[in-house]
């Protein structure tokens, strides 16, 4: 697994992290231990837990669902984005018709995209600048919008321009 934080994504938008899983279920809880660990440091505004909820179920489904003739690997990848935080899970093969199922009440499988919907406020999925399927998840207002972005963009700044 690697794992990055403090990266810049372009104005108003700062990558507070990543990482690359491999695709087997022992990365799911990895992945949400790292998300927890990473994004408390930013000190949402937002639960954490459902959070973590979200993650789990967008890495789960990478897992089943991510398909390639080689070795690969799931990216994860969380931003802020002004006031909202940003979620994105990629994985390998064609880009994949992702779509809200509605289970029935003894189906074992098809809730996770459902909860997915019903905790952030808008979620999608297209191609993958990675190649593949990206499917990303918005919770809005996850940091007050008093808070102010410049300290995170600035001490990202003054990293990359120093020195």
């Amino acid at each position: 697994m690697d794992d990055t934080t403090d990266g810049r994504d372009g104005f108003g938008t700062a990558r507070l992290g990543a990482m690359i899983l491999h695709p087997a279920p022992e990365s799911v809880p990895r992945a949400l231990s790292w998300f927890r660990k990473f994004i408390a440091a930013y000190n949402p505004a937002c639960s954490i837990d459902d959070c973590t909820l979200m993650v789990s179920e967008l890495v789960t489904n990478a897992i089943l669902y991510g398909r390639a003739d080689e070795p690969w690997l799931v990216r994860v990848e969380w931003y802020r984005v002004e006031t909202s935080l940003r979620i994105e899970v990629h994985n390998p093969g064609f880009p994949a018709n992702v779509r809200l199922r509605r289970p029935e009440a003894n189906d074992t499988h098809g809730r996770g995209l459902f909860l997915v919907d019903a905790i952030a406020d808008s979620w999608h999925s297209g191609p993958s600048r990675f190649g593949g399927t990206v499917v990303s998840a918005v919770v809005a207002d996850a940091w007050p919008s008093n808070e102010g972005f410049g300290p995170l963009l600035l001490r990202v700044c003054k990293f990359r321009w120093s020195g």
